[in-house]
């Protein structure tokens, strides 16, 4: 993987959803989720910009499986917006399980995006909501700070994280991940899909190596 020593004003790390409820133990558990919070602590001290989003529900949330009598978590349905994979109910706002994971240093983020929000429409990018037309106003923040390249990490890499880094690259921002600060969920090859989804739209991979 490429290697880099530095990084400039110009860069920002992106932290995705690394809230309790996708912890192990949490009702949608990303195995390994806790293990990454070291790491992306120790990356944070890199970037002068630092964003973190967080998903913040309603109890109602239309990407519940609850909502939906007779659906089972992980199944899908049809909504408006297109297709919809069906969720434990996770990450309600205001809830235990939403905060953010305890061990992760907050002092140097920026800004907290908060997402999926509204009742009847998910979000998993911290750019763009599930309709695809409602902005969260990440990308205007990022342009007035000058930003030119996201660096993504946190949960889950085949969801949150992909849909994430390829909005901010069609945005127009270079975009790298680093694995190794990420983990999935890998729902029916989703993490292959969403890997493969993300080389084509030239999405670099580093290694936490390049941080060091």
């Amino acid at each position: 993987m490429p290697q880099i020593k530095t990084t400039t004003k110009h860069d920002c790390l992106l932290i995705v959803d690394m809230q309790n409820d996708f912890m192990p133990g949490g009702p949608l558990a990303v195995t390994g989720g806790d293990e990454i919070v070291p790491i992306i602590n120790r990356m944070m001290c890199y970037f002068d910009c630092v964003v973190c989003t967080q998903d913040w529900h309603p109890p109602n949330h239309i990407s519940f499986a609850a909502t939906h009598p007779g659906y089972q978590p992980f199944e899908s349905t049809q909504l408006a917006y297109g297709r919809q994979t069906l969720w434990p109910v996770h990450c309600v706002a205001g809830s235990e399980g939403a905060a953010l994971h305890s061990s992760l240093d907050l002092r140097p983020i920026n800004l907290i995006v908060r997402k999926g929000y509204r009742p009847s429409v998910d979000s998993y990018s911290a750019f763009y909501e599930a309709d695809r037309v409602t902005a969260t106003g990440l990308e205007g923040y990022l342009h007035t700070r000058q930003i030119r390249r996201v660096v993504c990490v946190g949960l889950a890499t085949d969801y949150c994280v992909a849909f994430s880094a390829l909005d901010a690259r069609a945005a127009g921002f270079s975009v790298a991940l680093v694995s190794e600060a990420c983990r999935a969920i890998d729902l029916e090859g989703s993490l292959t899909e969403a890997m493969r989804n993300m080389n084509a739209a030239g999405i670099q991979q580093l290694s936490i190596n390049a941080f060091a």
